[in-house]
């Protein structure tokens, strides 16, 4: 190969088979996918040159070479554990982009440059996500950029730029059936405390003992989630709305605590009232708080 020669062209598409076996808190899914290549050059041996730089781990077959009008055919079938960064801000009514990234891990752009097979590049689309909704896919071509010569210390090689070949799409999940099963364990802790508004004021156990209660179900449902999501900085939906109930057990507690020194001050009516009111102002400003985090969450 000259340096003055220009970089060979390989025509490259894909047939994915199936997106699945998606682990949160692993952070990684799986891919199943057939990869072809069209290309002069019989320097490539995309059998063994081939790199998904964006995987955990690539289990691939034996390449089938042929030739198809002069030129060198190659198609190979994989199986790759990707790596994704999951954004769980809005979990569960998330949204999904993913990416696999196909290089030849020995010749750079100024020797080979990828061009997409766009009419040939598919998904199966009867291999459905089982959860979710697959849309947008595509495929393209982006420059990846290295900052290093990787050892080579010459003039002009201190850096290097591949042609990589991109396989995208977005996935959507229908989540409302998962909310339910996620979510249930909170909202029923939330109303056994409310249970504790219909015992008289003076009636300490139930009225302090109901809200208690329910507190430690919704920590240890929180628990519960927390444990099949990645570990996330961003105050996500899952800790607003738990943090919401949290916060509406404690005004609960503050609500008895009110009414029992009202009633202990000899104001047995005017504890009624305001336990009556309290009930309601609480239940109203929780269920408004949730449905206004969940259609934001839906709607972004």
């Amino acid at each position: 190969w000259s340096a003055d020669a220009a970089p060979d062209t390989v025509k490259v598409g894909t047939y994915v088979m199936s997106i699945h076996d998606i682990n949160f808190h692993d952070q990684e899914y799986t891919a199943r996918l057939w990869l072809w290549f069209l290309y002069k050059n019989k320097n490539f041996d995309f059998g063994k040159q081939l790199d998904v730089t964006n995987a955990k781990s690539i289990d691939q077959a034996q390449p089938l070479d042929d030739s198809l009008e002069g030129k060198q055919w190659s198609m190979l079938k994989m199986k790759c554990t990707m790596k994704e960064n999951w954004n769980v801000l809005d979990f569960p009514f998330d949204k999904q982009h993913l990416k696999i990234q196909v290089e030849n891990s020995l010749f750079d752009k100024s020797q080979l440059i990828f061009t997409p097979d766009q009419a040939g590049s598919k998904f199966d689309s009867d291999e459905t996500l089982a959860g979710w909704t697959i849309h947008n896919f595509k495929v393209g071509v982006v420059d990846n950029y290295y900052e290093t010569g990787f050892g080579d210390s010459r003039k002009g090689h201190t850096n290097q730029t591949f042609s990589a070949f991109v396989i995208e799409m977005d996935i959507d999940r229908n989540a409302w059936g998962l909310f339910l099963k996620i979510f249930i364990g909170m909202y029923i802790a939330f109303l056994i405390s409310m249970l504790s508004f219909a015992p008289h004021p003076e009636e300490l156990e139930p009225r302090f003992g109901l809200p208690v209660g329910g507190l430690f179900a919704a920590v240890g449902n929180k628990y519960i989630i927390d444990s099949i999501l990645p570990e996330s900085a961003s105050f996500t939906l899952v800790d607003s709305l738990h943090a919401i109930t949290f916060f509406t057990i404690f005004a609960i507690l503050v609500a008895s605590a009110i009414c029992l020194k009202l009633h202990d001050g000899g104001d047995g009516e005017k504890a009624k009232k305001f336990n009556h009111w309290s009930a309601r102002a609480i239940a109203v400003a929780y269920a408004l708080i949730n449905i206004a985090l969940v259609v934001l969450a839906i709607a972004k």
